[in-house]
């Protein structure tokens, strides 16, 4: 019996299929800084920043330098709060809630971007867990990220359903026993998603 709902954020929760795609544009269009620059002076610390070796903080003057561009850390902090929502998504994630299923997010991410999208969406509430990669120092190309989730859920595996939209990311979740649903982050069905969840057993 399904128990609870994980969904990934990135492409899931949001409209980009990734956060780097977020804070790239948006500090290109604050900036007028070109954007192809951009994204490629934060791919050198991408990593870094996911498994939590690093912080924006610690990065940003190196980064700027980079790019060759004195940016406020604020238009960094800002690219966190206005990354692009899916509120649909969100209110699926509000309903599962609503017919007494757990909810969890599971993600691929820097910790401060999630702390900051979290609380400026007065989300405190809205999920029963939040794992991190930057928190647990792991992906989910392992264990470790899901287990955590699991964790703070209390339940196995068995009852839990994850949703991503990238296959490579169910596979270590399937291995795992966790029911796993592909959402195509461009076509963005929410209907057909449901219909998945009701056939996995969800009763929404």
């Amino acid at each position: 019996m399904i128990k609870a709902i994980l969904f990934d954020f990135d492409g899931v929760l949001t409209t980009d299929k990734t956060g780097s795609e977020s804070t790239c544009k948006y500090i290109s269009a604050q900036t007028g800084l070109d954007h192809q620059t951009v994204v490629s002076a934060y791919r050198k610390y991408n990593s870094d920043l996911l498994y939590g070796k690093t912080t924006h903080a610690d990065i940003w003057g190196n980064l700027c330098r980079d790019i060759g561009a004195e940016i406020s850390f604020d238009v960094l902090t800002d690219s966190f709060i206005h990354t692009p929502i899916d509120w649909d998504m969100v209110r699926l994630v509000e309903k599962a809630k609503e017919n007494q299923y757990k909810t969890g997010l599971v993600t691929d991410n820097k910790k401060d971007r999630i702390d900051s999208v979290i609380s400026h969406n007065s989300w405190g509430g809205l999920f029963d867990a939040i794992a991190v990669s930057a928190d647990v120092g792991s992906g989910k190309n392992k264990e470790y990220i899901f287990s955590a989730a699991l964790k703070q859920l209390g339940l196995a595996a068995a009852g839990c359903i994850f949703i991503d939209n990238s296959p490579g990311n169910l596979i270590v979740p399937e291995k795992m026993g966790i029911k796993t649903i592909f959402f195509d982050d461009e076509e963005r069905d929410i209907p057909a998603l449901i219909t998945s969840l009701c056939d996995s057993g969800v009763m929404l």
